[in-house]
């Protein structure tokens, strides 16, 4: 019997001693406390800065477009005036992340605000926040355009692409926050304008060459735009684009989970154990948001195919043990990872599984490498769960 048979053999006598439930109910807001109020404590001294400023030189856009570069496109040797060519996996220190950079911070320190606000009602907390959304969203000197039309850009080859659309992921939180915040503050003026540029950004991702090539991808940016849909159509109150990011994950989940619980897409790549990580992460987001009484995403699977649960149980292994990981190391962030990464949170509660909890909590909630922290856009519990 192998290390992963171990695992699943210790994974079904614990369910089974237990009657499959979790032993005792998970209290997100008192375990993620002190690291709340540490971050947002920190975070309130901190200026918002929108990505007006940062000029990029390269970019075709106005001061008010988001811009960046491809991450894995580089000059080629034998023309190094010409088009970039691609090295998969290898990101190139000189590409412009000036915005991207931004928009993380935004999604870092915005949740954290309004994460401390939920659990201490301290106003400070809120106030702070909400200069965020008013600078992002609604100020016009400093509010970014609600489009990526010139993401992800290939030096000589375009000026911005579909997989673009993957850079607002770390949105996704923020609109989270935004929800959140608004419930408790309805008369604060700024959640109005704010909710309208989400709402205009979901047009553009759901009707734009660039917002649609990015649903149609087959592998982890598919996952990422049916995320980010189905939490900007929850905040504006579309249920019609709700339904599409429901629709697009089960189109998904055949082609991306073989039957084992594998992801072939992501291990195909030169950073197999990250991407797994970050696609299942995505993925389970989605079917957390998105299942219903009648329709549980965490289950479905294709005529073949695995479901996100068996891409859970597959991936929860090499999570718990990464010297058990049967590829190669990742070629770049190896050592970062995992975090504390959500898909066990999410699994854990909605498929009453204690052993996942266990996992999650002796994990890092707080990585500091640029390249983990981009791939984790999901660091607030307390937002996404009733407490």
């Amino acid at each position: 019997m192998n290390r992963r048979d171990f695992f699943f053999l210790g994974t079904a006598l614990a369910l089974a001693a237990s009657g499959g439930a979790m032993a005792a109910p998970l209290d997100i807001a008192t375990l993620d406390r002190a690291r709340i109020l540490k971050a947002a404590d920190r975070y309130l001294v901190e200026k918002p800065t929108t990505i007006t400023a940062f000029a990029a030189s390269r970019s075709p856009g106005g001061r008010h477009d988001y811009y960046s570069e491809a991450d894995y496109w580089w000059p080629n040797p034998a023309d190094p005036k010409g088009p970039y060519i691609r090295k998969d996996g290898y990101s190139n220190p000189d590409k412009f992340t000036a915005h991207r950079e931004a928009v993380i911070r935004l999604g870092v320190q915005l949740p954290a605000l309004a994460a401390a606000y939920k659990i201490t009602s301290d106003a400070r907390y809120a106030e702070h926040a909400e200069r965020h959304l008013r600078a992002w969203f609604v100020s016009p000197d400093t509010r970014m355009n609600p489009n990526l039309e010139h993401a992800q850009a290939i030096i000589g080859v375009n000026t911005g692409r579909g997989i673009g659309v993957i850079d607002t992921l770390h949105l996704v939180e923020v609109a989270r926050a935004v929800s959140v915040l608004k419930a408790a503050r309805p008369k604060v003026e700024v959640y109005a304008p704010t909710i309208a540029w989400f709402d205009a950004y979901l047009t553009w991702m759901c009707t734009s060459p660039n917002g649609l090539d990015e649903r149609d991808q087959k592998n982890n940016h598919g996952t990422c735009w049916a995320l980010q849909a189905a939490e900007f159509a929850q905040l504006t109150g579309r249920p019609a684009e709700l339904d599409t990011a429901r629709g697009r994950i089960k189109a998904l989940v055949p082609g991306q989970i073989a039957a084992d619980g594998s992801q072939p897409l992501e291990l195909a790549r030169t950073k197999p154990y990250g991407y797994c990580l970050f696609n299942l992460d995505v993925l389970a987001a989605c079917a957390h948001v998105m299942s219903t009484s009648g329709d549980n995403l965490w289950t479905y699977k294709g005529a073949t195919g695995g479901s996100i649960a068996d891409a859970l149980a597959y991936m929860a292994p090499f999570i718990a043990d990464k010297k058990t990981w049967p590829k190669p190391p990742d070629v770049e962030a190896w050592e970062g990872w995992p975090v504390r990464q959500p898909s066990l949170l999410f699994g854990g509660l909605d498929l009453k599984r204690s052993d996942y909890l266990d996992i999650w909590k002796r994990l890092d909630p707080d990585p500091t490498e640029a390249e983990i922290i981009r791939n984790y856009p999901i660091r607030q519990p307390v937002l996404w769960l009733d407490v």
